[in-house]
């Protein structure tokens, strides 16, 4: 059974930024986000999803070698979808001449057995273009677009947090997601934080906070 932190599972990412998973660090997909204009957030922790958007939605990437090489990807697909996470679970599957023969397989499993919602893809070009516009399109209508309660995080409080021993980019942002200051983020007991970060981090973050100074200063 899977131990993931459940705040990295639901991390919302400031606009603008994407969270993605560590495997696309040298990808095509993530060279072109960035030549977008999308800023990148890498994390190990996402669970199954690739990639986590600014508009509480969160996309798993099914290639064309995923389904060439068998019903493997069926199970992968399964635990994206029973994850618990409180996202909008979008499939990218890619649609090319090998793959053809085989997509309205994956389509019929993943709209209709799973009940996600499923995005044909040519290539990682294709993609990351549709994700910018999702990115970038977060002021504006958008399709894919869900009511959220994400909102700017002011990035000096998001640079402070990250500071503290145990909390990365993502954590910070999960932090920030929960406790709506450094104030309360600062009179948070060990208990309130562990859900969000874990055990070993909320005692890095609480110790932080409540070490002693020195007198007179």
């Amino acid at each position: 059974m899977e131990t993931k932190a459940p705040s990295l599972l639901n991390a919302v990412p400031p606009y603008g930024h994407v969270i993605t998973s560590e495997k696309w660090r040298n990808s095509s997909l993530i060279q072109s986000l960035k030549g977008g204009g999308v800023k990148i957030l890498f994390e190990n922790e996402l669970g199954v999803a690739d990639f986590h958007l600014p508009n509480k939605s969160c996309i798993l990437y099914v290639s064309e070698c995923d389904i060439i090489a068998g019903n493997s990807y069926k199970r992968k697909l399964v635990r994206y979808r029973n994850t618990s996470s409180s996202f909008q679970e979008l499939v990218l599957v890619e649609k090319t001449r090998l793959s053809e023969q085989n997509f309205s397989a994956v389509q019929k499993f993943v709209v209709l057995d799973l009940g996600l919602t499923l995005l044909p893809v040519s290539g990682q070009t294709e993609a990351s273009q549709l994700i910018s516009q999702i990115v970038h399109g977060e002021g504006r209508e958008n399709p894919f677009r869900r009511r959220s309660s994400s909102r700017l995080l002011d990035p000096k409080v998001l640079v402070l947090v990250q500071r503290v021993p145990g909390v990365g980019g993502v954590k910070a942002l999960a932090l920030l997601q929960e406790f709506s200051s450094v104030h309360q983020l600062c009179n948070a007991a060990p208990h309130e934080l562990e859900p969000i970060v874990g055990q070993a981090a909320a005692q890095q973050i609480h110790s932080f906070f409540h070490k002693p100074t020195a007198a007179g200063t």
